[in-house]
């Protein structure tokens, strides 16, 4: 209504409100997403990408934010009464928008009015999620003998002694004592009903026998219906619904019907008997089946058909494809209370694992697949019980267990020719494998990845792989070809709208950006990415992004905006429990504090960050650790050390960055100790690393060291001179600043 739509309007509608709010200005592009959420709308295609990246929780705040914006500017224009009826039938995230507004009208022209029952009364609850709220709670006691007679007279009947009659039996239950004037007027016998419930059946009674079954059919549907469910369960397309309007058992509301009041409703539908419950119920499923899953299985359950649980699992996925994933975890729970069938309940166990892991509930999502696992009947789902397991694993750290696993699940998917379990299963694999620094393994799994998607048409899992293989690039130092792999995989999630996929990938763009030697570009796609991730809630690719800002900015040698973004990343990676993270935060700090004199501060932070490092693995970050503590340590014996161990998991094999930064310190050390056939060694090293795909990054530095190297020895000269003055235009360019101190001064030495 603050669209001015009603209750039921036609999507077109409220499509074009929804435009108009955002046109002026109402309803900024920002919150455009969560309107058309909120509206049940598809996204439009600019939206598509940012919705579908979101969890639920950024989506459930981002849509109480819009709602309570929306209160808001309504308010601006004119005073509001909000009133919402029986919050007591409230589900948790309806309860959560109420505290949302509870917590917004104080500081609007605005008041919200509640109304619930004594039983299950949610006061309570909102009180606790509305801390702020200014609550006043209005317990409505019964009408007084005076208030009640007043009362019927409004409603009005001639017989003051029925007035009387009615006024003492209804004991101040102003519904009862309506219905109560209404049945006396319908001409009873005198008697006044006990309860309710009998005043309600008795009215029923009087209904003929065509309006009496539409009643009972309607109470089926619920307290709302649409005249076409109810022709469609009568069996008469010309049923008006006249009759029960003329009894005020029910009203018209727009297009559908309104019961009178709840009670009235469900008085109707306890007069049903079992048997005819059940056959309104399979009528109105077999009505829903086509046009709405959910209420298609709710209706089943009523019916008692045995069909409802698969029904459930069907009306899970839909939901789950909509990213209401708490909607369907609750479908899912009630299908497996009914499931019957082995296939059925192992099929809804495996959906209740996915469901789980998305919701980010990684020890219930493994509990899940475990129960999935011990219940499956067929290959079919033992592989996909195991992949899940695996999946959940890897989010844990818990890389060789994972693995273990999708060994297991590989041959069942084989037999079964289950060709997009095999596309997830490799590209798990490659993952897994990534951060472990086998990158000839981590490519084989996603290029396979790539082979199955493709075969299956699977668009997502197409763009999964790309991400992939654009990872197994980054691994090998490959990064011309890891920028392009992480580009097409992007523009493919745009096309699609793949807004998770995109988003964990869009920041590797900026990652190899870095050793391609455009720092600058990699600062600003790096704040782009930090943006969209916060936009949408994912945590991780915010994580990532943010290192992808603040090691360009280090080079740029913007220390007050580096050290702003290392906070906020060690921050996100303490609360994520992302140790390597960690790490790779601690040990930027010490490079800018070696950068600005502070060597103590330096080696302690070094220290702090090889030791993290060494937690999670010494393939992902320990050798770019150790090159940052041979800068920092004035000991020769750990100097030595460090060098000697980081050549030695280098030898291993680990990922790229650790050649890339631990040779770039490795030059700096020996320039500074003067150790020239030291940096001819690591100048070569870091060249050959990069000899099949050369790069900015090493190339760079190997020259610079080489000619730091000639200076240093005494040479002087127009050739060296024109050699450093390239190189110092070519740190400019490149965002190198950093290393242009050294080349300045040599430079002015040699004029």
């Amino acid at each position: 209504s603050l669209l001015s739509l009603p209750l039921e309007a036609p999507a077109g509608d409220c499509a074009a409100a929804a435009s108009q709010a955002v046109a002026r200005g109402v309803v900024d592009e920002a919150r455009q997403v969560f309107l058309y959420d909120l509206l049940d709308l598809p996204q439009p295609v600019g939206l598509r990408a940012l919705y579908d990246a979101m969890d639920e929780a950024t989506r459930a705040a981002g849509q109480r934010r819009t709602v309570t914006h929306l209160v808001q500017a309504a308010a601006g224009e004119r005073p509001l009464l909000l009133v919402v009826e029986d919050v007591h039938w409230a589900d948790p995230s309806t309860l959560a928008r109420l505290a949302a507004l509870a917590n917004a009208v104080g500081h609007c022209r605005t008041l919200l009015l509640l109304t619930s029952r004594v039983d299950g009364d949610p006061i309570e609850a909102l009180r606790r999620q509305a801390p702020g709220a200014a609550i006043v709670t209005l317990d409505l006691p019964p009408l007084h003998a005076d208030e009640a007679l007043r009362l019927a007279h409004g409603i009005g009947h001639g017989d003051a002694a029925v007035l009387t009659r009615c006024v003492e039996r209804a004991d101040g239950n102003p519904l009862f004592l309506e219905q109560l004037l209404l049945n006396a007027d319908e001409g009873d016998d005198g008697r006044v009903p006990g309860s309710l419930q009998s005043l309600v059946l008795a009215r029923l009674d009087r209904l003929t026998q065509p309006d009496r079954r539409a009643l009972q059919a309607a109470a089926v549907v619920g307290q709302r219906f649409g005249l076409d469910v109810l022709r469609h369960l009568l069996g008469d397309p010309h049923y008006a619904c006249t009759a029960p309007v003329a009894h005020d058992l029910v009203r018209p509301d727009g297009d559908a019907f309104l019961f009178a009041h709840a009670l009235i409703q469900e008085g109707v539908y306890a007069s049903l008997l079992k048997a005819d419950r059940r056959s309104l119920h399979a009528g109105a499923a077999g009505w829903f089946a086509q046009r709405d899953p959910v209420l298609h299985a709710r209706h089943l359950d009523r019916a008692e058909d045995p069909a409802a649980s698969h029904a459930y699992l069907k009306a899970a996925r839909a939901l789950a494809a909509g990213y209401r994933f708490n909607t369907a975890l609750d479908l899912v729970r009630r299908g497996l209370d009914l499931a019957r069938d082995a296939g059925d309940a192992s099929a809804l166990t495996l959906q209740h694992g996915d469901l789980l892991h998305d919701v980010g509930n990684i020890p219930g999502g493994m509990a899940a697949y475990q129960d999935a696992l011990d219940r499956a009947d067929d290959d079919g789902a033992r592989c996909q019980a195991l992949i899940g397991l695996a999946a959940c694993l890897r989010i844990l750290d818990r890389i060789d267990e994972a693995l273990g696993l999708l060994a297991r699940a590989e041959p069942l998917a084989r037999g079964a020719g289950l060709v997009p379990e095999l596309a997830r299963l490799h590209h798990l694999r490659g993952n897994l494998y990534f951060p472990l620094g086998r990158f000839r393994d981590c490519e084989a799994e996603h290029g396979i990845a790539l082979e199955h998607a493709r075969r299956a048409g699977l668009a997502e899992e197409e763009a999964r792989a790309l991400g992939g293989l654009g990872d197994a690039a980054y691994v090998a130092g490959r990064m011309a070809t890891a920028h392009r792999r992480f580009l097409d995989c992007v523009e493919l999630c745009r096309r699609h709208g793949f807004g998770r996929v995109e988003v964990a990938n869009y920041n590797m763009v900026a990652h190899a950006l870095i050793y391609l030697g455009d720092q600058r570009t990699a600062v600003a796609i790096g704040l782009d990415c930090i943006e969209k991730a916060a936009r949408v809630g994912h945590d991780r690719a915010e994580l990532n992004a943010q290192l992808g800002v603040f090691f360009p900015l280090c080079d740029l040698m913007d220390w007050d905006r580096a050290e702003r973004h290392i906070d906020r990343a060690l921050d996100m990676a303490r609360r994520l429990g992302a140790r390597r993270f960690e790490a790779a935060c601690i040990e930027f700090r010490a490079r800018i504090r070696l950068a600005q004199g502070r060597a103590d501060e330096a080696l302690t932070l070094a220290r702090e960050a090889l030791a993290l490092a060494e937690e999670s693995g010494p393939t992902f970050g320990v050798p770019r650790c150790l090159g940052t503590l041979i800068r920092a340590t004035p000991d020769p014996v750990e100097r030595q050390a460090g060098i000697a161990r980081a050549l030695d998991l280098i030898r291993q094999g680990c990922v790229s960055h650790n050649q890339f930064w631990f040779y770039r310190e490795a030059l700096e050390l020996a320039l500074c100790d003067a150790d020239w056939p030291g940096v001819e060694r690591f100048a070569a090293m870091l060249e050959e690393f990069c000899r099949d795909e050369p790069v900015a990054f090493a190339t760079f530095f190997a020259a610079r060291a080489r000619a730091l190297a000639r200076h240093g020895q005494g040479e002087r000269g127009a050739a060296l001179a024109e050699e450093l003055r390239r190189l110092d235009e070519a740190a400019e360019r490149c965002g190198f600043l950093i290393a242009r101190g050294a080349l300045a001064a040599a430079l002015a030495d040699c004029a």
